[in-house]
């Protein structure tokens, strides 16, 4: 899929799709259900050309961060006239682990702006109960990963994990964001978003939400390999 170079600073969104990716590696052993993780990409900014500046700047990039996505942080940020790009994999990943997600990252998802996808099944019952948990879960990890004592040397900071339990049921989240801004604008991204989304999160037995310096997601099955706070 071609992107658009129409804007004056263009974003390429690997660290999104590499942190995604490999949620969806690690959990196939514990759900093999995930069709709702196709999605289309947005061209509605345009398409860059073939054989462009651009598209000789998007490949060199992608080659340079397999060689950056190898270190102990998990997180590179690379730019030039009119081009960045941001490689950054889900805070309990780093070094090989971070590496391989991206090269399998590449080779099957391209760029993309921001998107919501959500599991086609439904929870039905009480949907305003649902609601009211949702927020209390996300107001809770979105606190956790602002709190600096939450910063394990050995995971990203902005980063939190966590269950908690809806009518029998265990919820599982996490919510993340990128290092390059602040822990108010991480809150904000977090917080709009997850509002402004409702519709694609609400009555869903699972989703996620993606964009350039947040993510953050949901499921009814542990998607996260270590021991997660009940939160």
């Amino acid at each position: 899929m071609y992107s658009s170079s129409s804007v004056s600073k263009c974003v390429i969104l690997i660290h999104v799709f590499a942190m995604q990716l490999l949620l969806i590696n690690s959990e196939l052993p514990l759900n093999t259900t995930n069709a709702y993780l196709n999605h289309k990409c947005f061209v509605s900014k345009g398409k860059y050309k073939p054989g462009s500046e651009y598209e000789k700047q998007l490949k060199l990039t992608i080659k340079n961060f397999y060689s950056d996505s190898g270190n102990k942080e998990g997180y590179t940020m690379l730019g030039s006239d009119g081009f960045s790009a941001i490689l950054q994999c889900r805070g309990d990943s780093y070094g090989s682990k971070c590496r391989d997600c991206y090269a399998t990252a590449v080779a099957a998802i391209d760029y993309d702006n921001n998107f919501c996808m959500s599991n086609a099944k439904k929870l039905g019952g009480d949907k305003l109960a649902f609601i009211r948990t949702w927020n209390i879960f996300m107001d809770n990890l979105t606190t956790l990963a602002l709190r600096v004592d939450n910063n394990d040397p050995k995971t990203s900071p902005l980063y939190a994990v966590g269950e908690t339990r809806f009518k029998g049921d265990m919820m599982y989240g996490m919510v993340q964001c990128t290092k390059d801004i602040p822990e108010k604008a991480c809150e904000e991204c977090l917080v709009f978003n997850s509002i402004h989304f409702q519709f694609c999160l609400n009555d869903k037995r699972g989703a996620r939400f993606m964009s350039r310096s947040c993510t953050f997601r949901f499921e009814f099955y542990p998607f996260i390999a270590k021991q997660v706070r009940n939160i």
